[in-house]
């Protein structure tokens, strides 16, 4: 199965209130985003984390990223300036990217932290995935609803867990 995320702000507490997230402080949220990740990844499963997993340094990053289950990818956001620390250990990620262009069965998928007007295959049903913004699920919607073909992966719009790529494509098939 692969699944994709977003703005998980791991050890943020500020990110609770600007994004109105429904947790005391960053150790109820960080213990919530984990478990909620655990049940529904597995270990097999692959993960796109599309940006802004912690702006904590690489002990913060590794030791909440090996409490996740699956095999993760990391497409940087702009709060991921661990990744450059020497020492933070990058085989943890799969790879590391700023942008990538995935095809699942006959679907294309542009993963990028940022929301984009036209992407690669636009015009031809390609479905663009972002964070970045901390939208709620309404953004999704609203999206659906105009014909755009884009989706906020972020844990804000997403019930504070991963989406699946099945969720997705079932999504725009409504």
């Amino acid at each position: 199965m692969i699944y994709f995320t977003a703005d998980l702000h791991f050890y943020h507490d500020n990110i609770i209130k600007h994004a109105n997230r429904p947790f005391r402080d960053s150790e109820e949220m960080n213990r919530a985003l984990i478990r909620n990740w655990n049940r529904a990844v597995n270990p097999k499963d692959e993960v796109y984390i599309l940006g802004d997993f912690t702006m904590k340094g690489p002990a913060y990053a590794a030791e909440i990223l090996s409490q996740l289950k699956g095999r993760k990818y990391l497409v940087q956001g702009n709060h991921d300036s661990f990744v450059h620390n020497k020492e933070f250990d990058s085989s943890v990620f799969e790879w590391i990217k700023d942008y990538c262009e995935l095809t699942c069965g006959n679907e294309k998928f542009i993963l990028f932290h940022y929301p984009i007007e036209e992407w690669n295959g636009y015009f031809r049903g390609a479905i663009q995935l972002h964070g970045h913004q901390h939208n709620h699920a309404d953004y999704n919607f609203a999206n659906l609803e105009k014909g755009i073909r884009r989706y906020d992966v972020g844990v804000d719009a997403n019930n504070m867990k991963p989406v699946s790529i099945e969720e997705i494509i079932a999504f725009f098939s409504l």
